[in-house]
């Protein structure tokens, strides 16, 4: 399968889909192939830990030989990314005005996209330190909105720290003119700035580059997930991101039988055709929905053997 050439793998998808299930199939799948495989989950329900039956949390703690799995809490992330803002202009800012500025900055935490923008920059830093410890990443993202506004961030900071960059340019040389001769004037803000701009650069870089990054949603053959599907890959593609594969998961298997759950396949059927029409442009997976909850390493080891193989319904 496709996801076996890839170094950066993302799993997105309506809530209740079964994101996480197939996320941790994916990487477990990998795991299996001795590719070493880190299963990062930014979803905060985190349902890793209680697939794994294992309680794994913020730091990288390994699950086998060739598997490791850790579960970024948000809220957290934005926290220690504003504690990281504070650190770093504490010798930059008057110390008359240091106290409103930390209250500020604290106020900023809770504002609209502060955790996407915190939990981008951990994202930034797996993808970027952990290429050399691991072959393959595996993201199980949040539902769909979160998941847009998270992979849309590096092309929309991006352009926010490019113009951040140029005004304060254009003031240290104005200032540099005015009072010093003409002579550079060392900002330190500047070099912050410049350091950020590079690092969303590289990640903004391997994001689109389709050799190394592959986008899969997961959906049910249901209306509102269909169409809520078909609204992130048109979103997504507005920024360059392409998504390549879809699973279909939950689908009703053969040889359950009785008039009600003839009747349900039915309308599953004419669902799926939807799909195969509607998602003509994507690769498409189907996995049946399993008798019981995928709670271990055997289901897990099954339920990767349909996401491997291609359209198989």
């Amino acid at each position: 399968m496709e996801h076996a050439d890839k170094r950066i793998i993302f799993i997105g998808g309506k809530g209740g889909v079964g994101k996480s299930t197939t996320a941790a199939a994916i990487a477990w799948g990998l795991s299996k192939r001795k590719f070493r495989t880190l299963l990062v989950s930014t979803d905060p329900a985190h349902n890793t830990g209680d697939i794994f039956d294992r309680k794994i949390g913020g730091s990288i703690k390994h699950l086998s030989s060739h598997l490791a799995a850790i579960e970024i809490d948000p809220d957290k992330e934005a926290n220690a990314y504003i504690q990281g803002v504070k650190s770093n202009i504490k010798g930059m800012v008057h110390v008359g005005m240091l106290e409103e500025v930390n209250r500020q900055l604290d106020t900023a935490k809770s504002s609209p996209g502060a955790e996407e923008a915190a939990l981008f920059e951990k994202l930034i830093s797996i993808i970027l330190e952990e290429r050399a410890n691991f072959d393959k990443i595996v993201f199980d993202t949040a539902p769909t909105g979160h998941t847009i506004r998270l992979l849309s961030l590096p092309e929309l900071m991006g352009i926010w720290i490019d113009g951040l960059l140029q005004k304060r340019q254009k003031t240290n040389e104005t200032y540099s003119r005015l009072l010093h001769d003409g002579e550079p004037v060392e900002d330190p803000i500047y070099e912050v700035l410049k350091t950020r701009q590079e690092r969303f650069h590289q990640a903004r870089e391997i994001l689109l580059d389709n050799k190394r990054t592959e986008f899969i949603f997961v959906l049910n053959a249901e209306k509102l997930p269909i169409l809520e599907t078909k609204k992130a890959i048109e979103l997504l593609e507005k920024y360059h991101l392409f998504v390549n594969t879809l699973i279909v998961n939950k689908l009703l298997p053969n040889e359950v039988e009785g008039s009600f759950y003839e009747r349900r396949r039915n309308h599953e059927r004419q669902y799926v055709t939807t799909i195969k029409k509607t998602f003509r442009d994507q690769q498409l997976m189907f996995v049946p929905l399993f008798p019981e909850d995928i709670t271990n390493q055997e289901q897990l080891e099954q339920f990767s053997t349909y996401v491997e193989r291609g359209e198989n319904d």
